[in-house]
């Protein structure tokens, strides 16, 4: 019998999916301690991106305090975090003297993060080769993330170079097939999961896909039958929809196709019911399985950004744009050289897409981001861009923006003579969000740590205090009477 290790998402990947991010530290400490006896193989919680960015801009939590915390109470299973190319957190790329103090102490601090997984979504290894490799020499697990796509130049061949690369170079702990848009479909996972196992032998290797279009469960079945070691989930109600596929179903899925998962069914169940209290508490979303939407295929465009659009679209009195715009994003995709469309690229091509279709001219106003990308600022490209768009995006691009390519000065040495008086850690901070945002964070005070569950009657009640005044607010439930008088 076959084992298959479980890699969990439930405080990284899936509230960044379904809540936005905004999943606050008193949410996850309750239940950490469980979810480190369940049995996973480690869980992500975080390290960059949006989860860190929301942690300090909105929530006013201290990330490095957040990742301690969880490190107290979680102690057996390691901990991941995942690097984004050279960006780490935001668009633009950082000096590598900055990425890898942000790498050492995510692995060497007191965070004790175990687990690095780093991937370039141009599959430009150039940029991940030297912080994987610089993790591996601080004793870090390393994952080698291939950031899956859907067009002619991303074909399984390439896949399979990239891994083999991946070995060679950087001496990887495993390898990782990562689907963020959910454009994986079990046909396709047929012919890549085999292409990869040929060159990558006995090493680990992970699947890791999200539910947009319904196909992902089916797709970790179809990987797990060929050879996939390790899939990543999430414990609903912090699954399906734009997340990964819901841990209960696929465990008890992968059991009934003769596959051993070590897991403990009923501390999954406690923890499951103390998210889908959080989520009527709070107001969020609760994942639901999705329909199958062929358009995606299309488009490519994760979830969050399309809700996007929405919102920002309405605001403007322009919603019934939002098709156009969608397939602008097709157009400009095979323009660009197929990016993928996670971030960065996302956000570049959506945003191009915006502009195109608003100013009723393509490439009238171009992107900072999208000129540095046509030059290859993030890395090199897969394929090359339609020469008619790159004349359109330079010459109307900024001109401050210059073709020549040249790599950031070392920053560690500056930052710390700036701020004489402060750990690594807050000048890391610091260096990242611009004005008072880190200040804000710290103005905040100490962490909280314990959440609070709410009865509906006080929930009520506090919802009423908040709405306009009323002469009177009479309730009664059975034995309960609240009858207050103005």
């Amino acid at each position: 019998m076959r084992k298959i290790g479980i890699i969990d998402q439930t405080f990284r990947d899936a509230p960044q999916s379904l809540w936005a991010s905004r999943i606050s530290t008193p949410m996850m400490l309750p239940v950490a301690a469980k979810m480190d006896r369940i049995g996973f193989d480690y869980m992500d919680v975080g390290g960059a991106g949006a989860i860190v960015d929301v942690a300090v801009r909105h929530m006013k939590e201290n990330p490095w305090e957040r990742t301690r915390l969880l490190r107290e109470r979680i102690t057996m299973t390691p901990m991941a975090f995942a690097v984004r190319s050279r960006n780490d957190i935001g668009f633009k790329i950082i000096p590598q003297d900055i990425q890898f103090l942000w790498i050492e102490r995510r692995v060497k601090g007191s965070s004790g993060l175990r687990v690095m997984r780093l991937n370039d979504p141009l599959q430009d290894l150039d940029n991940i080769i030297p912080p994987l490799k610089y993790a591996k020499q601080l004793g870090a697990y390393t994952v080698g993330a291939l950031a899956y796509g859907l067009s002619p130049v991303h074909t399984d061949a390439m896949y399979a170079r990239k891994a083999k690369e991946l070995i060679a170079r950087a001496d990887v702990s495993a390898i990782m097939l990562k689907d963020a848009g959910g454009l994986l479909t079990p046909d396709r996972i047929r012919t890549l999961v085999p292409a990869v196992k040929a060159v990558i032998g006995d090493l680990p290797l992970e699947l890791h896909s999200h539910c947009m279009t319904g196909l992902a469960p089916l797709v970790y079945h179809e990987g797990v039958r060929l050879g996939v070691t390790q899939v990543h989930t999430s414990i609903w109600p912090l699954a399906n929809g734009n997340a990964q596929p819901a841990m209960q179903t696929m465990v008890r899925n992968l059991r009934s196709l003769g596959y051993q998962v070590d897991t403990d069914d009923r501390l999954v169940a406690e923890v499951s019911e103390h998210f889908l209290k959080v989520a009527k508490q709070e107001g969020k979303p609760i994942g639901t399985p999705m329909e199958y939407d062929a358009f995606h295929f299309e488009h490519q465009l994760p979830g969050g950004m399309i809700s996007n659009f929405k919102s920002q679209l309405a605001d403007i009195g322009m919603s019934e744009k939002l098709p156009a715009i969608l397939e602008e994003c097709v157009r400009i995709r095979g323009e660009l050289g197929w990016p993928i469309l996670i971030t960065p690229f996302a956000q570049i091509v959506g945003t191009q897409a915006f502009l195109n279709v608003v100013n009723a001219e393509r490439y009238k106003v171009v992107t900072d981001e999208a000129k540095r990308y046509v030059l290859g600022h993030n890395g090199k490209l897969l394929a090359p861009v339609d020469p008619n768009v790159l004349d359109k995006i330079i010459n109307n691009g900024s001109p401050s923006i210059q073709s020549k390519i040249e790599e950031p000065e070392p920053g560690v040495p500056a930052l710390r003579k700036k701020y004489p008086n402060m750990s690594d850690e807050e000048r890391l901070l610091r260096y990242s969000y611009a004005g008072t945002q880190v200040d804000d964070m710290l103005a905040a005070g100490a962490m909280q740590t314990d959440y609070r569950y709410q009865t509906p009657e006080l929930r009520l009640l506090q919802a009423l205090s908040k709405g306009p005044s009323r002469a009177r607010v009479y309730i009664q439930k059975k034995d309960m009477l609240i009858d207050i008088k103005g």
